[in-house]
């Protein structure tokens, strides 16, 4: 069953796993900058949400794409509360790098 002409699930399947081992790659190298690491983490969300989609539309079930709604929604309040704690860090320490900030003033 083809999705879009000429493309076939694998095809949606390899795009999605590359976008999965890409994400997973920025996430361990980049250690210095938090809106890389987030946008690491999003990529990977989107990465599993086009897997769904697929093996929804290829089995024929709505179930996949009713989780991916469920996954924008926490990618979209992941997003907002990182931003926001992002803002407030740089407003106290003046910067977002990741090694100068895992210390804790108590």
């Amino acid at each position: 069953m083809n999705l879009i002409a000429g493309l076939t699930p694998g095809h949606f399947l390899a795009l999605g796993a590359a976008l999965f081992c890409i994400s997973i790659a920025g996430i361990f190298l980049n250690r210095k900058n938090v809106i890389v690491l987030l946008m690491c983490l999003e990529l990977l969300l989107l990465a599993v949400n086009i897997n769904f989609v697929t093996f929804a539309r290829q089995l024929g079930d709505e179930a996949g794409q009713v989780f991916v709604f469920f996954i924008l929604t926490v990618a979209a309040a992941e997003a907002a509360i990182g931003l926001a704690i992002l803002v407030t860090l740089f407003r106290n320490r003046r910067t977002i790098n990741v090694a100068e900030i895992d210390s804790m003033k108590g």
